[in-house]
């Protein structure tokens, strides 16, 4: 005799049926467990039980204090001479938009300062931000430049918000990029709480350094990519 399923892989079943007619599309919000709890006449345990199968089968995914959503295909993202966020997002399809966190002038830390061929402790501009696919965050990034050669950059990126118009702005015409160095990392509460993912989720560090027309150095960043969102794409 066939044992009969547990109560949450039943609904498991019929949420995944459920996705795959579209009754949400990707990126939707599934409704919340004390509707599903209530749909069901279950508990919200036997809920939460579902939902993590289907997390774990790839089809759903919760981000911190906003619910759970069909997963979105991760984002293609090119990674190559001329690696422009605004451009990697817009031939995926998607809507790139950008968060300002933090902008200053710092003192260069001794990675930064090697980076850019500046002394140990130069001032520099830092810039943190959050990026943006569909309104989803992707990424969390520091970019850092000299701020004795550009001192009017930090009031152009305020202002523009873009790192190629800001850069334009203070005279540097183009930009290419020299060097990209990937990592895995897991992320921290922090960057879990601007990225909406869960402690522990799987991150990719990209420590990247541009350089403009003459070869100096202009720009240093380190990027951390959410893995399940971002597919890097090397030219």
């Amino acid at each position: 005799m066939t044992k009969p399923a547990a109560l949450w892989q039943s609904i498991c079943d019929i949420l995944r049926a459920d996705i795959a007619q579209g009754a949400w599309r990707a990126g939707a919000r599934l409704p919340t467990e004390a509707a599903l709890a209530q749909r069901f006449d279950v508990n919200r345990h036997t809920i939460r039980r579902a939902l993590s199968q289907l997390s774990t089968e790839g089809l759903v995914q919760s981000r911190r204090g906003a619910g759970v959503f069909v997963r979105v295909a991760p984002v293609p993202y090119q990674i190559g001479t001329r690696t422009r966020f605004r451009q990697n997002l817009l031939s995926a399809g998607r809507t790139p938009s950008r968060r300002l966190l933090h902008l200053g002038v710092q003192a260069a830390t001794d990675t930064e300062a090697r980076a850019l061929g500046l002394d140990v402790a130069a001032p520099v501009h830092v810039a943190e931000t959050i990026s943006f696919a569909d309104d989803l965050p992707v990424s969390l990034a520091r970019s850092c430049y000299c701020a004795t050669q550009f001192p009017a950059l930090g009031a152009a990126l305020r202002t523009l918000g873009s790192v190629t118009d800001a850069l334009a702005q203070v005279g540097v015409s183009d930009y290419t990029r020299k060097s990209t160095r990937l990592t895995g990392h897991n992320a921290d509460p922090v960057q879990a709480r601007h990225l909406q993912i869960d402690t522990g989720d799987a991150l990719i560090l990209s420590e990247s350094v541009n350089i403009g027309p003459t070869g100096t150095p202009v720009e240093y960043g380190r990027t951390y990519f959410v893995g399940m969102r971002i597919e890097l794409v090397l030219e």
